[in-house]
């Protein structure tokens, strides 16, 4: 009949039986279909109660083979009786492995000879077509031996799946000649196929960005997934003839602990698969954030906190494929060794008492190495630090480091020598990267810092946080490292310069392993961070000074984005207050570079032209103002004099008559200019000085000074001008970085945006400029408009976090207007909603900054009542907060 998958011995599977499912397949009282799309429904609702009561999934994935298996003989008896010899049902792929789960793809090949296949044409035709009348979603293949033979010997993969071919029912003969035809002798030798699969996972992996710790990973074919699994089995068949990766195991490849640790992996990641199948009724590998939380549920973590709860989930899968990654590793290297001999012939030469050199890898001089010297865990990989032509640790050190890295213990982390050479490492700066990398990747980086172990897998359930806590640290200190080397000066050249200044490096490397690791333990993680940092600067030997200057950018890694992000850094007395946390130059310097690399490997998609044009900005403003000195503070007098004769120097500013300028200048506020670049100003000078009355609203769209695009608005100014502005702006599809809003004495309204696309991408195109000036000049110039409604339905990723509206007052004394602090989740038309409200409640806006961190938006609004004063009344103030918070509440529900 073909080749029967085992069931193990659970007595729950003892219910897909054969002699049970064919019962059930004939018991069809003359409606075949009925009896087979009954059969396989009540199998798939078995596999879930079986699921839910706790059976094993590799229980699970074969006992829906086996169902397959038999439905498939079923049909093929009744549809093709005579089929006994030259023509055969072969399942490949997957389910040639006899794994399926609920919603898998059935693959199957049909072999024949030509004399038989003529007659069996429409027999086969209808036998096809009743798989899909009954559910099964088939993908299938009829061709002869030598057919098969052509295509596998051309394509790698076509050849990966004929090797999982198994027979179900048919003439055997024809799968045993194409088993003959597929030897190695004949097409693909073991060492071609060999490479070719290494190949082939180096460009999948390049496909997920070589990160298994991506937010919403694939299952299936991410670094440390299940395809990594099935690359080794594929390796090992077609290498020893292996049916299965316990066969490694009795081969001597893999140890007791390795295969369980193996088994245990791919059960877990099968388990999360089969959750996946079940919760979306489809075919799906792909652990978006919508199906986290269910699964997290299904898998029994519980938490008052539902975020909590997902992260712990969480936080065991991306601990299973960082082993998986390294088992994948271990075993790819050791075929490496068995088919291609690398490294068997090469003489080992010494490096020191403990190690030697095989070719370009490096290995243990005995197997106590590491049982007499546990230090020597963290020396393998200072020595390759220090010897970067070292390529890799050869397979059986690799197995003694994965043996031995438990011996790491508080009298190993107290030893000299171990503190000297992890600091040491440090201090080396060149190659760091790649050897934290790789003491993390073998589970040696955790065990040495447990404060690093307890943050290893440790997701965030936002969109802002795109990668573990580790691998973010991990990219953290690598870009600092690329901001050090001069070969990558060109991609971020302002703060290669200033790296460049940097005195002490290894410092801020030190600062950088350290800036998160705080959050494995709760609380702030800033705060915490910079007690462990201490802890660690002094136990490995340097001074108190260097402590202190490593804590301080633990404890104010967020500062500089924070301020830049949030607050208004044109105002003089926001940068003195920024400039007196710093201190002095050094520090701003340290801090600068901690922040750009920070913001660049938390999200890619968070750095921008705009972001960086910020922090510039508060950075020369901060260092003017130290050097000024922080006893004599820039006035805002001053700064707006300041301001005013720098533009006056710039190209342009004479086509305007002085005159005509001090007139139209002496207008406008200082916000105005405190707010504005020196071309801005001069941008927006010539433009209005050249517009008439009946001209307006002028509207300029234009890209300045790598700041993002700004879109200027000058006009009289009108009710619910904010709101209708953001409102067309946003049924653009634009995403609105910052706000400024200005009104003159004489009451026209000066407003500018600084706006990006959608998808974070410049404007660029012309035509795409004046679509946007043509869209805000209709709104705002018909009085009769009150509203612009934006329709965008809200982005797919942002509906599966539960942002609350949280709403904070303080009062802005210095400026005569009320602060409103606002955390909400994000939405198309956030801004002009808000505006909206305002217009009806009698609030004058005075200005903006608005930040969209991943899901959330955090912006700021300064308010003030019809009379410009600010807004004290306690009951008016939770008024406005409970109409906000209803508001967007109410309209957040309705673009989900």
């Amino acid at each position: 009949m073909g080749a029967e998958i085992e069931l193990n011995e659970d007595e729950s599977i003892a219910v897909f039986s054969a002699r049970r499912v064919r019962n059930r397949l004939r018991a069809d009282g003359g409606k075949p279909i009925t009896a087979f799309r009954e059969t396989l429904a009540w199998g798939r609702e078995r596999l879930v109660g079986l699921f839910h009561e706790g059976t094993p999934a590799d229980s699970l994935v074969h006992a829906r083979a086996h169902l397959v298996d038999e439905v498939l003989r079923e049909a093929w008896t009744q549809f093709l009786p005579q089929s006994s010899s030259g023509l055969a049902l072969m399942a490949v792929g997957g389910y040639g492995r006899g794994e399926l789960l609920p919603h898998s793809d059935i693959d199957l090949l049909v072999l024949f000879d030509e004399a038989s296949l003529e007659a069996s044409k429409s027999q086969l035709e209808n036998f096809f077509a009743f798989l899909w009348d009954i559910g099964l979603d088939v993908g299938s293949a009829v061709r002869s031996v030598h057919q098969c033979a052509e295509l596998a010997a051309s394509d790698v993969t076509v050849i990966t799946n004929l090797t999982e071919a198994r027979p179900l029912i048919g003439d055997l003969s024809l799968f045993a000649a194409l088993q003959d035809a597929m030897r190695p002798e004949h097409m693909w030798p073991v060492d071609a196929f060999f490479r070719a699969k290494v190949a082939e996972q180096q460009a999948r992996h390049a496909k997920y960005d070589d990160s298994a710790y991506k937010l919403e990973p694939n299952v299936k074919e991410s670094p440390g997934g299940l395809r990594d699994i099935h690359t080794v089995a594929w390796v090992a068949k077609r290498h020893f003839g292996a049916s299965s990766l316990g066969e490694l195991r009795e081969r001597g490849f893999l140890t007791k602990t390795e295969c369980d640790e193996l088994f245990a992996g791919q059960d877990f990641l099968w388990r999360v698969r089969f959750a996946l199948h079940m919760i979306t009724g489809r075919h799906e590998d792909r652990l978006l954030f919508d199906h986290q939380n269910k699964i997290a549920t299904l898998f029994g973590y519980e938490d008052p906190d539902r975020n909590r709860a997902v992260e712990q989930f969480m936080q065991l899968y991306y601990r299973t494929i960082k082993s998986l990654s390294c088992l994948n590793d271990m075993l790819l290297q050791l075929f490496e060794e068995a088919i291609l001999g690398k490294g068997q012939d090469l003489e080992a030469k010494p490096l020191n008492s403990r190690f030697q050199l095989r070719g370009s890898y490096i290995e243990a001089r005995a197997d106590d190495v590491f049982q007499k010297s546990p230090s020597a865990l963290i020396e393998v990989f200072a020595l390759m630090q220090l010897h970067p032509k070292i390529e890799g640790i050869t397979t059986n050190t690799l197995r003694l480091i994965r043996r031995d890295r438990r011996l790491i213990d508080d009298s190993v982390r107290g030893e000299l020598r171990s503190r000297s050479l992890f600091i040491g490492m440090f201090q080396q700066g060149p190659g760091l990267t790649r050897a934290l990398r790789r003491m993390n990747r073998y589970g040696v980086l955790g065990r040495y810092l447990p404060v690093f172990g307890q943050i290893i897998g440790h997701m965030q359930y936002d969109l802002f946080h795109t990668l573990t806590v580790d691998e973010h640290t991990l990219r953290l200190v690598r870009n600092l490292r690329r901001l050090n080397m001069a070969q990558f000066h060109h991609e971020l050249p302002f703060f290669s310069d200033v790296m460049s200044r940097i005195a002490r490096p290894d410092l801020l490397y030190v600062a950088g392993l350290y800036h998160d690791l705080g959050k494995g333990s709760g609380g702030d993680h800033s705060e915490a961070g910079a007690v462990e940092a201490e802890k660690f600067c002094l136990a490995h030997g340097l001074s108190h000074a260097d402590a202190d200057l490593v804590c301080w950018l633990v404890r104010n890694h967020l500062l500089m984005s924070l301020t830049a992000q949030r607050q208004d850094i044109s105002n003089p007395e926001i940068v003195t207050a920024f400039a007196t946390k710093v201190g002095n130059r050094s520090r701003l310097d340290y801090l600068l570079v901690l922040t750009v690399s920070d913001i660049r490997a938390t999200n890619p998609a968070l750095w921008n032209s705009w972001r960086e044009s910020l922090l510039r900005e508060l950075y020369h403003s901060a260092g003017r103002a130290l050097e000024r000195g922080l006893d004599n503070p820039m006035t805002i007098a001053e700064k707006v004099a300041e301001q005013r004769r720098t533009a006056y120097a710039l190209p342009g500013a004479g086509d305007v008559d002085g005159a005509l300028t001090d007139r139209i200048w002496g207008r406008f506020t200082p916000d105005y200019f405190l707010r504005h670049s020196p071309a801005e100003l001069v941008w927006h000078l010539a433009a209005i000085a050249n517009t008439t009355e009946d001209q307006l609203p002028l509207i300029l769209v234009r890209t300045l000074d790598g700041r993002g695009t700004t879109v200027f608005v000058y006009m009289r100014d009108r009710d619910h001008l904010f709101g209708l502005s953001t409102g067309v702006l946003a049924k653009l599809g634009l995403n609105i970085l910052d706000a400024r809003i200005n009104t003159t004495a004489d009451g026209y309204a000066l407003d500018s945006f600084v706006v990006m696309e959608g998808d974070g991408t410049p404007i660029e195109n012309a035509h795409r400029f004046e679509e946007i000036g043509g869209a805000l000049r209709k709104v705002l110039a018909d009085p009769s408009i009150s509203v612009v409604d934006v329709n965008r339905r809200r982005a797919t990723r942002l509906r599966h976090f539960d942002t609350p509206t949280n709403i904070h007052f303080s009062q802005d004394t210095a400026h005569g207007r009320t602060m409103l602090e606002l955390v909400s989740a994000d939405q198309p038309g956030l801004l002009s909603l808000i505006g909206r409200v305002f217009h009806k409640r009698g609030f004058l806006l005075d200005a903006a900054k608005i930040a969209t961190i991943g899901e959330r938006a955090e912006d700021v609004f300064y308010i003030t009542d019809r009379q410009h004063q600010p807004i004290t009344n306690e009951k008016v103030l939770d008024e406005l907060r409970e109409v906000l918070t209803r508001t967007l509440n109410s309209a957040e529900s309705t673009h989900k």
